[in-house]
């Protein structure tokens, strides 16, 4: 989980850099389709594929919806939004992950837990905004954040119903799956704006950005996140998203962002307080 959360803080960075450039919805049809394709080369060199792996198959599109109205509304929020500012809204995930993961699967979150989730939003929350109170106080919500916290809820869905639905098919085959129903689902609704998208003349960072998205932070951030669901409760998969503000600043400095202070760094302090109390959680 410390892996996805590094892997998809590196989503809001470049998505931010290519989100001006082209339509989200297109961008993600074309991402899902690159993913699917990666995932099931890699299915079909690993040997057969299990016959019932897609029994079932409105699960794939339930998740797919899911899945693809997150990518969508974070790619749409980026357009109005910074980064970090979404990141921000990304650490409401675990708190909702808590209530899906009570709701659908009966876990219950645990005092430890608990104080992990509240230390670690804390600590996030201090990184978002870079240690200074007063723009913590002026904190003004805008319509990117809006939007991405309705895809952060159907993310906080998602988790718990990937554990529910299992039927203990390989992790390769349901992402092939979910990914392929996702991809069917954006080309059916985004197919007038890929047709209105000039493809050849999108500037080089939407392709960087594209490749990064569709086979690092989709296919193989699909397969973390199934493997932490699998053996963790909800809310302790999800509590990890808690230190991506931290890594997107680290993403930013890569990028040729300016060195955040000692005041960032104390609240990524928080975050680690956060990871250490999830981790000795039973």
């Amino acid at each position: 989980m410390l892996g996805f959360s590094a892997l998809v803080a590196g989503s809001f960075s470049l998505g931010g850099l290519a989100a001006p450039h082209v339509a989200p919805e297109a961008f993600n049809a074309v991402r899902f389709l690159i993913a699917a394709s990666s995932v099931w080369v890699l299915l079909r060199l690993q040997g057969p594929i299990p016959r019932d792996a897609f029994a079932a198959p409105w699960r794939y599109l339930v998740l797919a919806a899911l899945f693809v109205a997150y990518f969508v509304t974070m790619f749409e929020g980026l357009r109005t939004a910074v980064p970090v500012s979404l990141s921000a809204v990304f650490t409401l995930t675990p708190a909702l992950s808590a209530l899906a993961g009570w709701w659908l699967l009966s876990q219950r979150t645990t005092p430890r837990m608990a104080l992990a989730l509240v230390i670690g939003g804390a600590g996030a929350l201090w990184v978002v905004f870079r240690g200074d109170i007063a723009a913590a106080i002026a904190l003004d919500v805008g319509r990117g954040e809006a939007i991405y916290f309705a895809g952060c809820v159907a993310h906080a869905v998602y988790t718990p119903l990937l554990r529910r639905w299992s039927r203990g098919e390989p992790a390769l085959a349901v992402n092939a799956g979910v990914l392929t129903a996702g991809t069917l689902l954006l080309w059916m609704w985004a197919f007038p704006a890929i047709r209105a998208t000039d493809w050849i003349a999108l500037p080089g960072i939407v392709w960087i950005a594209l490749v990064y998205t569709a086979l690092v932070a989709t296919a193989l951030t699909f397969a973390l996140l199934r493997y932490g669901a699998m053996r963790l409760p909800a809310a302790k998969v999800m509590a990890y998203t808690y230190v991506v503000p931290s890594w997107v600043l680290l993403w930013d400095l890569a990028l040729g962002q300016a060195v955040p202070g000692w005041p960032v760094i104390a609240g990524g302090a928080l975050t680690v307080v956060a990871l250490l109390l999830l981790l000795r959680d039973g």
